[in-house]
């Protein structure tokens, strides 16, 4: 089993402010923040980003992660530029990228284009190499890592040691398939993305899902990642203040107590 801290993904509550943001995690015990680049960290602004690591940094709180919207391969070399010097602006030693192009699922690329997407993601994980970083791999619907066969391929294909992935369950995913996938997987895993969805995609409280988490939690062998590691809450339930706030009490029982 491993120990993670809670975190907070910021496009959780992009209406907020980076302030309230901060604000918001540090009074209800989180421990770090995965800042995205859709709204509150764009990239190239750099002095945006410098600002935002020195609040949050104020406030107590690590950077996680820097969350990017590139889609190997469909990014320049430009992109890439762009969202490695913002990352280093914000402190984010750790860049999430998505595997494939914008919500297209595994089962529709021919092996040429899939062969494509996995030279860009490895033609990214070396430039972050170069400068320090790390890379993550997004675990998510509609991409290369849809299905745990085709995360796998992948976890075969790519093997830059400064190449990880995320995980967090489909909407709705059994218990069991949840374990099959982190003990395949578990190895290469950096982050948790912790909500609590049924299949439809409506959310609820994530006192629902506290056992689901914590048995989750529990399987998770130890890997090859050796920074801090942390399970980001990610979206609640009416994008609601209130029960984000009972969201973080939950998951901090579940990962103290687990």
């Amino acid at each position: 089993m491993r120990f993670f801290e809670p975190g907070l993904c910021s496009v959780t509550f992009r209406s907020l402010s980076v302030q309230a943001v901060i604000d918001l995690a540090a009074v209800n015990g989180i421990k770090s923040i995965e800042w995205g680049a859709d709204i509150h960290v764009p990239p190239d602004d750099l002095a945006n980003a410098r600002d935002v690591a020195a609040r949050t940094a104020e406030a107590g709180l690590s950077v996680s992660s820097y969350g990017s919207y590139i889609f190997a391969p469909d990014f320049t070399p430009e992109d890439v530029a762009a969202v490695l010097e913002t990352a280093k602006a914000l402190g984010a030693g750790h860049i999430r990228i998505w595997p494939g192009s914008r919500k297209r699922p595994s089962a529709d690329y021919s092996p040429g284009e899939r062969r494509a997407a996995t030279e860009a993601l490895a033609t990214i994980a070396h430039r972050a190499d170069d400068h320090g970083m790390t890379i993550g791999l997004e675990y998510h619907p509609n991409s290369l890592t849809d299905t745990l066969p085709s995360a796998l391929e992948l976890a075969r294909d790519l093997d830059a040691p400064n190449l990880f992935f995320y995980w967090q369950p489909a909407p709705g995913l059994p218990l069991d398939d949840a374990l099959a996938e982190i003990s395949a997987l578990g190895s290469r895993i950096c982050h948790l993305h912790v909500f609590a969805w049924l299949a439809d995609a409506s959310r609820l409280p994530l006192a629902e899902r506290a056992d689901y988490w914590r048995a989750c939690i529990a399987a998770l062998p130890e890997s090859g990642w050796k920074k801090p590691a942390f399970a980001m809450l990610e979206f609640v339930k009416g994008d609601d203040v209130g029960q984000f706030t009972e969201d973080a009490a939950i998951l901090r029982d579940i990962l103290y107590r687990t």
